[in-house]
C-alpha cells in the first residue's frame, strides 16, 4: 500500500512509499482509512520539532471503515464506519493509567509518533481505542473527531469551563475554532483574537457561533475586554496559536485567580512573564491529547447537534499530492485540510 512515510531524522525527509498492508492482531480492527487530518504535530515532525521514531508512517487525525477484526474483538464487526484515539498502547499500571490519563502514560505508543499512522490505505488499531461514529457523519467529518476530543479535554476537563465564563481564545486555527464551540456548548461567552492574516478565519469563527471576534491588528484588545468583563478580566484563557506574545497578552487580561490553558505548541522555549501570574493567582494548565471520557463527550456533542464540523473542511488533497496539503497548511490560509488515500 502507498504510505506517507517520515524516513529519518532531520528537517523534511518525507516520501511516498510502498508498505506492507499492517496485520490485523487478535484484539485489534484494520481500518480502511477514508479521510486523514493534517494536524500541526505533523509539521512540527517534518520539521524535527517533536519527538518521534522514524521510519514511520505520519498521520493520527483518521476515519474509516472495518475491513477485518481480531478473533478476540467483540465490539465491532466488519463495516462499522470507525475512528480510534491515537493511543494504540499504554501500560496499564502507573498512576496516570490508573486514573484515566493513560494519553499521557510515559511508555504509551501512538500513530503518527512512535507506531504507524493513519497516511496511507489501512491502519490497525486496538478495539479498547476505537469508536463508532454517528450515522450522519461523513468520513470527512468523522477525521476531525480526535481533534475535537483534545479540544474538549482542554476545554472541559483542564480549564473547566462553564456556564457565564467569558473566554478568550487565541489564534483562530481548526483547534481554535473548536475550542472555541466546545466553550459556547458549554455555556461560555466566546471571544476570539486573530490578525489581518486571519479574516476569513475569524469571520468563519463567528458563523460557527464565537460571540466576538478581534483583529488586534485593528482593534485594542485591552479594551474590548475591558468594556466586556467592566474592567474585571476575562475568566478563561485558552491560548492555541502556538504564539508568545498571545501568552502574555492572554496572562495581562486574565482576571485575577482567572485559568490560563496552553493549547497550541510553540516547538521552541518562550519567554513568560510568570511574575504576574504569580501576583494575579492564575491557575496555569497545559493540555494534550485526550481521554476516554473526552471521546464520548466529544462525539455525544457532535450526534446532538451541538457542534457542526463541516463547515471547518476547507481542502481535501489524495495522499500523493501531500506536498500541496504541507503547503497549504503551512500557509495559514486554511483551517482543516485533510489527505484521502486512493
Amino acid at each position: 500500500m502507498k504510505a506517507l512515510v517520515k524516513l529519518k531524522k532531520g528537517y523534511g525527509n518525507i516520501e511516498i512509499c510502498e508498505m506492507p498492508e499492517p496485520i490485523c492482531g487478535d484484539g485489534e480492527v484494520k481500518i480502511e482509512v477514508k479521510a486523514v487530518g493534517l494536524c500541526g504535530s505533523d509539521i512540527h515532525i517534518m520539521h524535527d520539532a517533536l519527538p518521534y521514531t522514524p521510519p514511520l508512517i505520519l498521520g493520527h487525525e483518521f476515519c474509516g471503515r472495518i475491513v477485518e477484526i481480531g478473533t478476540k474483538v467483540t465490539s465491532f464487526k466488519v463495516g462499522d464506519r470507525v475512528v480510534a484515539e491515537n493511543v494504540s498502547q499504554s501500560c496499564g499500571e502507573c498512576s496516570m493509567c490508573q486514573t484515566g490519563h493513560y494519553a499521557i502514560c510515559s511508555k504509551r505508543s501512538a500513530q503518527g509518533l512512535n507506531r504507524n499512522g493513519g497516511f496511507a490505505k489501512y491502519i490497525v488499531c486496538n478495539e479498547k481505542f476505537t469508536f463508532k461514529i454517528p450515522d450522519k457523519l461523513s468520513f470527512e467529518e468523522g477525521a476531525l473527531l480526535e481533534p475535537l476530543t483534545c479540544c474538549v479535554h482542554g476545554v472541559i476537563e483542564q480549564s473547566k469551563v462553564q456556564a457565564g465564563d467569558i473566554v478568550l481564545v487565541s489564534g483562530p486555527g481548526s483547534i481554535g475554532i473548536l475550542v472555541a464551540m466546545v466553550a459556547k456548548a458549554e455555556g461560555g461567552f466566546v471571544v476570539m483574537t486573530g490578525t489581518d492574516s486571519d479574516e476569513e478565519k475569524l469571520k468563519l469563527a463567528l458563523e460557527v457561533g464565537v460571540d466576538r471576534v478581534v483583529n488586534i491588528d485593528k482593534e485594542d484588545l485591552n479594551q474590548v475586554v475591558g468594556e466586556l468583563t467592566r474592567g474585571q478580566g476575562v475568566d478563561v484563557v485558552l491560548e492555541c496559536s502556538g504564539a508568545e506574545s498571545a501568552v502574555n497578552s492572554g496572562i495581562n487580561i486574565l482576571r485575577q485567580r482567572g485559568r490560563f490553558t496552553q493549547v497550541g505548541l510553540f516547538g521552541k522555549k518562550i519567554n513568560v512573564n510568570f511574575d504576574l501570574m504569580t501576583m494575579k493567582e492564575i491557575h496555569v494548565e497545559g493540555t494534550l491529547s485526550h481521554t476516554k471520557a473526552a471521546w464520548l463527550r466529544g462525539i455525544r456533542l457532535v450526534e446532538e447537534g451541538k457542534i457542526t464540523l463541516k463547515p471547518l473542511i476547507t481542502h481535501k488533497y489524495l495522499l500523493i499530492e501531500w506536498e500541496k496539503a504541507f503547503e497549504t497548511f503551512q500557509k495559514r490560509k486554511c483551517i482543516k485540510v485533510l489527505l484521502v488515500p486512493e
